[in-house]
């Protein structure tokens, strides 16, 4: 305990370990080292993450293998909103349990199989057989993913206190920055052209060892039994969609989220006005990779702390950024196109976006943490997830308008989406007080 204490205490800047908020006794004098351990975990699997990402690893091997080229646009939408719509049914199985972080063991044990699965198929499948293997490994990975997003926050609101939860966030999101480089750093080195099916598998197989690894740091977790309230049936999961209508200050965060989402759906059309002007070889890739880690190892720790304080302004400020820079290139693209075509801009207007994101993600997981207690928070999460994930696939249609208003023009309607999603997050209560 004194070395996760010291620990502890160094990240959060808090001299005394033992002053708690919302948590039980118990859980108070644990604290240092439950937050030490899902810290391990959070960055055991967010390495995993930046190997086997859909964007990057998971599209090369599509390609690789020969698959459909239908497998590699539905990557991103599979990955992203197949770990979010099934979670208003996950949070009902989970009220009936009163110890919660081996829900999230287990979405890990999956996940770790899944990417396990892949590397399998990178040395052995081709063709059709292997597009449908990664769909349908995907499918199962993004479920796995959904137990534990559901789990993590509830046992986040259980052991560690409410002003330090923000900076585990917060330090979380930087170690996955400074291990975005290291991916950078790889694709824009000569190893990337060297690439091959089986170095590629054995690569998936080292980031599935890492969700073993993190699932056994996280059972670690000194959890104490909390509040059960029975499951429920798919008609009573789906009935509580209700607290959209009923619930106001939640209902005006699924709207600020969704509001937010455009942080995350703008990224890849700056990629690809990039390409539109020096194609695509890999350093370019690695050129975005590294600005984006380089923005979450030098902000996450920042937009933590400030989540501690108001994750309310956080999710505002951020939201002003991503505007701000969205219009920035915009206009930079069609009136001043010199600008645009330098080697420099486009990196730099990404490095800034992934500053916004990392505060959009910090702030609103801080948010939802804080603003329910107890079951509540089970259905917070579970039901701004699944609709999140709906809407997601939906909202995420918008790349369909490229060739009517170009890469920059949607850019630009998703920069006003975010300025929407500022005003509307200044009309959300405040709850770190």
């Amino acid at each position: 305990m004194r070395i996760s204490e010291s620990i502890y205490e160094a990240l959060t800047n808090e001299e005394d370990a033992r002053l708690c908020h919302e948590i039980g006794e118990e859980a108070c004098r644990e604290a240092p080292q439950s937050f030490v351990l899902i810290l391990l975990s959070y960055c055991l699997t967010k390495l995993g993450d930046a190997i086997a990402s859909p964007k990057t690893t998971l599209a090369w091997l599509t390609s690789m293998v020969g698959a459909p080229a239908f497998v590699l646009g539905l990557l991103v939408p599979i990955r992203e909103s197949g770990s979010m719509v099934p979670q208003i049914f996950i949070g009902g199985v989970i009220r009936k349990l009163s110890i919660r972080k081996w829900v999230w063991v287990v979405g890990s044990l999956g996940q770790a199989a899944c990417v396990a699965g892949l590397g399998v198929v990178a040395i052995s499948l081709t063709g059709n057989a292997a597009g449908w293997a990664i769909l349908a490994l995907v499918s199962l990975f993004s479920l796995f993913r959904g137990l534990c997003s559901v789990a993590a926050k509830d046992v986040l609101g259980k052991v560690i206190p409410k002003q330090k939860r923000g900076q585990l966030a917060g330090w979380s999101a930087s170690s996955a920055g400074l291990l975005g480089v290291g991916i950078g750093v790889m694709l824009m080195s000569p190893l990337s052209s060297r690439l091959g099916e089986t170095l590629l598998g054995w690569l998936l197989f080292g980031a599935g060892a890492l969700w073993l690894l993190a699932a056994a740091i996280y059972a670690q977790v000194a959890e104490h039994a909390g509040e059960t309230g029975g499951g429920r049936s798919v008609l009573d999961a789906l009935g509580q969609l209700r607290l959209i209508a009923s619930d106001g200050p939640f209902r005006r965060f699924v709207i600020t989220r969704a509001l937010l989402m455009c942080s995350a759906l703008s990224a890849p059309f700056y990629i690809a006005l990039a390409q539109q002007s020096f194609g695509a070889p890999p350093y370019l890739l690695g050129a975005f990779i590294i600005a984006a880690g380089v923005a979450g190892l030098v902000s996450a720790p920042f937009w933590g702390r400030y989540a501690d304080a108001s994750s309310k302004l956080v999710m505002l400020n951020a939201a002003l950024i991503t505007s701000g820079i969205g219009l920035v290139v915009f206009m930079v693209s069609r009136y001043f196109p010199a600008l645009n075509q330098s080697v420099w801009f486009l990196p730099i207007a990404y490095f800034i976006l992934s500053l916004a994101h990392s505060g959009v993600r910090v702030g609103r997981k801080t948010y939802v943490v804080n603003l329910a207690t107890g079951n509540q928070r089970t259905d917070y999460v579970a039901i701004s997830n699944t609709v999140i994930g709906v809407l997601l696939i939906l909202v995420g249609a918008i790349g369909t308008l490229t060739p009517v208003v170009g890469n920059d023009g949607v850019i630009g309607l998703l920069a006003l989406m975010g300025l929407a999603g500022a005003v509307y997050a200044a009309t959300l209560p405040d709850v770190e007080t």
